[in-house]
């Protein structure tokens, strides 16, 4: 039998179709024209700072600034995606993105990534992770099966990865004066007397079935002696719960009545005996 000097090649997976190169094309004219763009019109210091203080004393933004989520019988604060997004916006010449790269449902994961890009200083950070396509829940490990838990699921992880992204590429000080604007801003409150404020914390918290005297626990004082910096705490846990990122049952746990107190009130009832 006689073979051909060289067999055909086979069509392999460096092969580049033209809607590929084409894609590849706009991709890197973007890339060089958003340089361009960035080394054109050069981020303002001041301007950048300017706005960020002016963000960050409205309500709408300090309401949602920071997060807060049990871990190992504690909790855990910080700055949410919304206020990263925003100094990402005030800092300027930023481009950031979260993307699912693969879904494999055979391990039950999405592979994503999340980063964050300075244009003007090319400074770039990139993180790549691993989804489990599963939540802790009720002490234990529970599988997703609806898209659309997956989905969300992947979307509140990327959203995490996200932030550390864009943190990354903007200055310490620049978030410090940030947040430290958006507490004072949360502790002035929108306005209303200190005492209005405690009566509508109050309200909401009932809302949620937390009572006064387990909101008075949660502070360590009397609803008389609250400052503007213990509304702000609640008003971060309230978004958290809303978030479903704490539980009211984990940041409020039922009273708990000691021994002693029994002991101490079946004493009163034998003192007052029977009327």
């Amino acid at each position: 039998m006689n073979f051909p000097a060289q067999m055909p090649t086979a069509p392999g997976a460096d092969r580049i179709g033209q809607s590929t190169a084409v894609e590849q094309s706009r991709a890197v004219a973007e890339v060089q024209a958003a340089i361009y763009v960035a080394r054109q019109f050069p981020r303002e210091i001041d301007r950048a700072r300017t706005g960020m203080q002016s963000a960050c004393g409205s309500m709408a933004l300090a309401s949602k600034a920071f997060y807060r989520f049990p871990r190992a019988g504690g909790a855990v604060e910080g700055s949410t995606i919304h206020l990263a997004k925003t100094l990402a916006q005030t800092w300027g010449n930023i481009q950031y993105g979260v993307s699912e790269m693969r879904r494999d449902d055979d391990y039950r994961q999405s592979e994503m990534q999340a980063w964050a890009w300075d244009v003007e200083a090319n400074t770039r950070h990139v993180l790549t992770f691993i989804v489990p396509h599963a939540k802790f829940a009720g002490g234990q490990v529970k599988a997703l099966e609806d898209l659309r838990d997956i989905y969300e699921n992947n979307a509140n992880n990327g959203a995490r990865r996200l932030r550390e992204a864009i943190f990354a590429v903007i200055p310490d000080w620049f978030i410090e004066e940030a947040e430290d604007l958006c507490r004072k801003t949360l502790d002035k409150g929108d306005g209303k007397p200190l005492a209005e404020r405690v009566e509508g914390a109050i309200g909401i918290f009932r809302s949620l079935g937390v009572s006064e005297t387990r909101l008075e626990q949660k502070l360590g004082r009397t609803k008389a002696q609250w400052t503007g910096a213990d509304l702000a705490q609640l008003l971060i846990t309230h978004k958290s719960i809303q978030r479903r990122e704490i539980s009211v049952e984990e940041e409020f746990p039922q009273l708990r009545v000691t021994s002693a107190e029994i002991k101490q009130n079946a004493s009163r009832k034998q003192d007052n005996g029977p009327q």
